[in-house]
C-alpha cells in the first residue's frame, strides 16, 4: 500500500537500529525486492531505495556490501548503460582507489577483491573498467608477491591476476598507458623462465627444468594483448633492444615447452567422451589444454613482426560464449500449410555471461587443482566483527 514509507522504515533500522536488526533488513531487502512488481516498485520508489542505500554503504562490512549492491544491481531504473555507470561509481568509492595498496593489510585486500568482483558484472565497452585496470597496474602488480590472502585456501596472486584479465578488455583510455603496459610487461617477463643454461656434457640438467606456470601468464599474457592493442608500436619503439631480445627468448622458450604439453595432452584425451571426461583427473587436463591453447595463440602473435593484437581467446576459467544463432528463414507456403499460417518460433534471449570463478592448475598440467569460489564465500573473514568500513566513524562495534 505505501512501498517508499515501508521501505523508509527499514531502510532507517538499517541506518540507525542495531546490529542484528541491521543485519535482518538487509537480508529481507536483498531477497524481497526482486520479487516485487513494477506497481510496487515504480521509478520513483527505486531512486529513493538507491538515494537511501548509498547513505547505507558510507560504512558496511564486506557481507553487508554484497548483499547491498544486490539490491541495487536489480532495480529495474539502472539497467542502462547511465545505471551501470552510476552503481560501477558507487564501487569505484567503496574500493578507496584514491588510495595506495597496503599489500600486508589482508583487509585492504579483501576490500580490493570483494569491489572488483562486484564491479566486474557492470563493464561494458560503454561502461569501462580503466579505473581499476590501472589501480591494479600501479598498486597491485608491483606489489604482487608480497599482498597478503584474506583467505587461507585462495590462491591470492592468480585471483588478482585473473581480476585483471577479466577487466582488461573493457579498458579504455589511459593517461599513462606506457607506463602501465611497461609495469605489466615487467611482471609477465618474471613469470617466463630463461631457458636452462647447458651443462658440460650439452644437455640441460634435469634438476634446472624451470617451472612453466601457465596460469599465471595467461592471465599476464591476455591483459598485456588486450591493453597492447592500444599502443601497437609498445613493443617495436617502447622496449629497447636487449630487452626485447630477452623477452623473444623466454617467449621462443614457452612456446617450445607448451607444444610438448598440447601435445601430450591431446593425446591423453583423444578419444574421451562424455562420463570419461568428467573424471577430476580428466577435467584437469581439459582445462589444461584450454589454457595451453590460448597462451599458444596470444605468443604467435607476438612472434608477428610487427607484433600483432588480433587473436581472440576466452579466458580458461570462462564458459564459452556460442555464437548467435542466424535468423530462421521466412518460413515457405508449403511449409506454412494450407492456413497460411505457422507457429511463432521464439528465440530465447541469452543469458547474461553467468561468471564462473574457477581456478585453473598452476604449473604443470597435473598440478592440484582447486574449485574455490571466492566469492560465494563472501571473501570476508569470520569472527573479525565489522572490518569493512572505511568510512565514518559512528561507534557500531565496528573494527577500522
Amino acid at each position: 500500500m505505501d512501498a517508499k514509507g515501508t521501505l523508509g522504515g527499514l531502510l532507517s533500522q538499517i541506518l540507525q537500529g542495531e546490529d542484528i536488526v541491521r543485519e535482518r533488513a538487509i537480508k529481507f531487502l536483498s531477497t524481497k525486492l526482486k520479487t516485487l512488481t513494477e506497481d510496487v516498485m515504480t521509478k520513483e520508489v527505486e531512486e529513493y531505495v538507491f538515494a537511501e542505500t548509498k547513505k547505507v554503504m558510507e560504512d558496511v562490512t564486506g557481507e553487508e556490501f554484497v548483499l547491498l549492491m544486490r539490491v541495487v544491481s536489480g532495480l529495474r531504473v539502472l539497467q542502462s548503460v547511465n545505471g551501470r555507470q552510476q552503481l560501477v561509481e558507487l564501487v569505484v568509492e567503496q574500493a578507496d582507489l584514491e588510495q595506495a595498496l597496503n599489500p600486508a593489510d589482508p583487509d585492504a585486500v579483501d576490500r580490493l577483491l570483494q569491489c572488483t568482483r562486484q564491479a566486474l558484472p557492470l563493464f561494458s565497452k560503454n561502461v569501462h573498467s580503466t579505473r581499476f585496470v590501472t589501480y591494479f597496474c600501479e598498486n597491485v602488480l608491483p606489489n604482487l608477491s608480497t599482498l597478503t590472502s584474506p583467505v587461507a585456501e585462495l590462491d591470492i596472486q592468480l585471483e588478482v591476476l585473473k581480476l585483471l584479465a577479466e577487466m582488461s578488455p573493457f579498458c579504455g583510455d589511459m593517461e599513462k598507458l606506457e607506463a602501465n603496459l611497461n609495469t605489466l610487461f615487467t611482471k609477465l617477463v618474471e613469470f617466463m623462465p630463461l631457458p636452462p643454461e647447458e651443462v658440460e656434457n650439452g644437455e640441460n640438467s634435469a634438476s634446472e627444468e624451470p617451472k612453466l606456470q601457465f596460469s599465471y601468464v595467461e592471465c599476464l599474457l591476455f591483459s598485456f594483448h588486450q591493453l597492447g592493442r592500444k599502443l601497437p608500436d609498445f613493443l617495436v619503439d617502447k622496449v629497447d633492444a636487449e630487452r626485447l631480445k630477452d623477452f623473444k627468448i623466454r617467449l621462443q622458450y614457452f612456446a617450445r615447452g607448451l607444444q610438448v604439453y598440447i601435445r601430450q595432452l591431446r593425446v591423453a584425451l583423444q578419444g574421451k567422451t562424455g562420463d570419461a571426461l568428467k573424471t577430476e583427473e580428466n577435467k584437469i587436463k581439459v582445462v589444461a589444454l584450454k589454457i595451453t591453447n590460448n597462451i599458444n595463440v596470444l605468443i604467435k602473435d607476438l612472434f608477428h613482426n610487427p607484433p600483432s593484437y588480433k587473436s581472440t581467446v576466452t579466458l580458461s576459467w570462462k564458459p564459452v560464449q556460442k555464437p548467435e544463432a542466424a535468423a530462421p528463414k521466412r518460413p515457405s507456403g508449403e511449409e506454412m500449410g494450407s492456413g497460411g499460417s505457422t507457429k511463432k518460433q521464439i528465440t530465447p534471449l541469452p543469458r547474461r555471461d553467468a561468471r564462473q570463478i574457477y581456478n585453473p592448475p598452476s604449473g604443470k598440467y597435473s598440478a592440484t587443482i582447486g574449485n574455490f569460489n571466492y566469492e560465494q564465500r563472501g571473501g570476508f573473514r569470520g569472527g573479525r566483527g565489522r572490518g569493512f568500513g572505511v568510512r565514518g566513524n559512528r561507534s557500531r562495534g565496528r573494527i577500522y
